[in-house]
């Protein structure tokens, strides 16, 4: 039997998410502009979606949302694809949110896909990284850290009806 432990509730992952809105906005603060990009497969880009509601409450900062489809699998099996064209990020600080980063595959080509055009730079977020980096992309913003084993799998669960993380 499969058995499920909590690792962050509904207020945990609320107060993850509001000390990363204030990391960013730190960082970020004499920006012009920043794009928040949420991927799509899993719960990307509904983190994306309260990074950038945070973020608009507590700055002044123009906020661009967007969403990129990545297959997390198999990256290479389809094309990647970005609700904006290149121009309307080109030279501007873009932040990439995953809801779990496990090797860092996914966070690379999600770099590499805004990397054929020129930006300002790449800063990836995530709500829980796992420790099992084989790619040279680290987030630049992590809501918890858990040093798992290849076998344990984290589920995120964001939804009406519940809101956690889970080791399974």
């Amino acid at each position: 039997m499969d058995s499920k432990t909590i690792v962050l509730n509904k207020e945990q992952i609320h107060a993850k998410i509001n000390r990363m809105v204030h990391e960013i906005h730190e960082l970020c603060y004499s920006e012009k502009e920043i794009i928040i990009c949420g991927i799509i497969e899993g719960n990307g880009d509904k983190i994306a979606n309260r990074i950038a509601n945070q973020l608009e409450i507590i700055s002044s900062l123009k906020i661009t949302r967007s969403k990129i489809k990545i297959d997390k699998e198999n990256p290479l099996s389809s094309k990647i694809e970005c609700a904006l064209r290149s121009e309307e990020y080109a030279n501007k600080s873009i932040i990439i949110v995953d809801d779990v980063s496990n090797s860092g595959k996914t966070l690379m080509y999600a770099v590499k896909y805004f990397m054929e055009s020129h930006v300002k730079a790449i800063r990836p977020l995530v709500l829980v990284d796992r420790n099992h980096s084989r790619y040279p992309v680290k987030p630049s913003f992590v809501g918890t850290t858990i040093s798992t084993t290849i076998k344990d799998h984290i589920h995120v669960e964001m939804n009406d009806e519940n809101e956690a993380v889970y080791l399974v």
